[in-house]
């Protein structure tokens, strides 16, 4: 019984001067004022200002119009800028700068790099005004809708903006053969199938994909 005794008091005299020495030193980690570091953050889905996953930037078509603007210049700036058949686009001191495919901000930069022949630092940003050329549009075909259309594409418009504004689908359509048409960056095709009939009936909304500048839909007509 005398040892066991001794052996608990062992222990406990252990556990005290642990638990004694960890708040001595919480106290002085305290007392020096110094940040508590945390062992580890937890992974985000991305970095604060990181762009988003799928965003896209408008594509310059032919036929639309530009507004360039150089900042503490305005001799150089240019309020309503035609894009040519030709797919080019001249400003003051930058004659003959090629616009369709590039997007606003691509633009500006191929704009400045003209433009240091003449100015130290150029500053340019390009807006644009109206979006009326082949790739600034989206397209809705085929014998299932009831207005065949080309709309300007605008930032945020889905499937269901188009297929509204073409006066929605036509009484023997094929709702749910629908296809999306899209030109990839390298030049590709890829086909999306949308269920519009899901969509319009049953306000399926994962059907109402987010359109892309370019993107054709093709809306067939059903066989009986």
């Amino acid at each position: 019984m005398g040892r066991g005794r001794a052996r608990r008091a062992n222990r406990w005299a252990l556990v005290t001067q642990l638990a004694s020495a960890t708040i001595a030193s919480l106290v002085l980690c305290a007392c020096s004022g110094a940040p508590v570091k945390p062992q580890a953050l937890a992974a985000s889905g991305s970095a604060p200002g990181a762009a988003k996953p799928g965003a896209t930037e408008y594509i310059i078509g032919a036929g639309d119009t530009l507004s360039v603007v150089v900042a503490q210049n305005p001799d150089l700036s240019a309020e309503s800028v035609p894009v040519r058949p030709d797919g080019r686009i001249s400003t003051p001191l930058a004659n003959d700068v090629v616009a369709v495919g590039r997007t606003p901000t691509q633009l500006a930069r191929d704009i400045e790099a003209k433009l240091r022949e003449y100015v130290r630092t150029p500053n340019v940003t390009v807006i644009v005004r109206t979006a009326v050329g082949e790739l600034g549009q989206v397209k809705v075909i085929g014998a299932g809708v009831t207005a065949p259309k080309a709309f300007p594409y605008h930032s945020g418009m889905r499937v269901l903006d188009l297929v509204v504004a073409a006066g929605g689908l036509s009484q023997f359509a094929a709702g749910n053969r629908a296809m999306l048409i899209r030109t990839e960056p390298d030049g590709s095709t890829r086909q999306i199938k949308v269920r519009l009939a899901d969509l319009l009936g049953h306000g399926t909304v994962s059907e109402n994909i987010l359109l892309q500048p370019g993107d054709i839909l093709v809306v067939p007509e059903s066989w009986f």
